[in-house]
């Protein structure tokens, strides 16, 4: 996949926003106030919700070693940093980041779940 590509395969997401609260060097698609991924505008990685834990996102980390790596600050959260650039099939990519969004929304007050 290519960025652009990612970008607007989150933001097309209902109720689905960007911002960039690091500056311009990284991309965070939001829903309802609350990050679901976060795209690297240098590289070619975004960083999605994979579990509950990082015990369940290791899965993805077992079968994508390399392209697939606990993300930084947040990983005991289920967070992973994917390479979309990397062996992950785009299909999985577009897998993740739903994954990642519906488990966010799941967690949003029913007043800031998307209609």
């Amino acid at each position: 996949m290519k960025r652009d590509e990612v970008i607007d395969y989150c933001l097309a997401k209902p109720g689905a926003e960007e911002s960039y609260p690091w500056g311009d060097g990284e991309l965070v698609a939001k829903v309802g106030g609350k990050a679901f991924a976060f795209i690297g505008m240098a590289g070619g990685s975004v960083g999605v919700k994979c579990g509950r834990t990082a015990e369940e996102a290791a899965e993805y980390r077992d079968r994508y070693p390399g392209d697939v790596t606990i993300s930084a600050y947040i990983g005991r959260y289920g967070w992973n940093s994917v390479r979309y650039t990397g062996a992950v099939p785009d299909g999985e990519v577009r897998e993740l980041l739903d994954r990642s969004y519906e488990e966010v929304v799941a967690k949003l007050p029913k007043s800031k779940q998307p209609r």
